[in-house]
């Protein structure tokens, strides 16, 4: 796949969503300056990635170009394996903690926190039989340096 930065992908993204998009939304939605957003629209240009027809004396319509969606859809794709790959470590991450638990004979938890990577520490206790209670159950799990941890109180 073709070398494309973040700030290029971004410009595909809100072009594929929006041709009739302008420098000065795509400046303000990404937080970087007009110029940049010109000089980042006149480099995909150049590579091909999209094209720029006039609509009127003021306004610009962007499209991608084929070659544009290819490396667009690919940069996707990439970011939805990587996403599935940490969703599975995380998966994984969470079964040994509860096979865990269930040993040492845990019924219920408290959570502590509230976001994707609990979520996946959620609905794997649900699904092995793990009550998740609201207030401290003498056992709250947390996310903690890129693991999942076990408080005992």
């Amino acid at each position: 796949m073709s070398d494309i930065k973040q700030h290029e992908y971004s410009l595909l993204n809100e072009i594929a969503h929006d041709s009739h998009v302008t420098q000065a939304s795509l400046s303000s939605s990404l937080g970087i300056a007009v110029g940049s957003v010109n000089w980042y629209i006149k480099r995909l240009i150049h590579r091909g990635w999209i094209k720029v027809s006039r609509l009127d004396r003021t306004r610009l319509k962007y499209d991608l170009t084929a070659e544009g969606m290819k490396v667009f859809s690919k940069r996707a794709l990439l970011y939805a394996r990587v996403s599935l790959k940490v969703y599975g470590e995380y998966r994984r991450k969470a079964k040994e903690l509860v096979e865990k638990m269930k040993l040492e004979g845990v019924e219920a938890v408290c959570l502590d926190g509230n976001d994707e990577i609990m979520d996946i520490l959620r609905l794997t206790c649900i699904e092995n039989g793990i009550k998740i209670a609201n207030t401290s159950t003498g056992t709250i799990l947390k996310y903690k340096d890129q693991d999942y941890q076990i408080v005992y109180q």
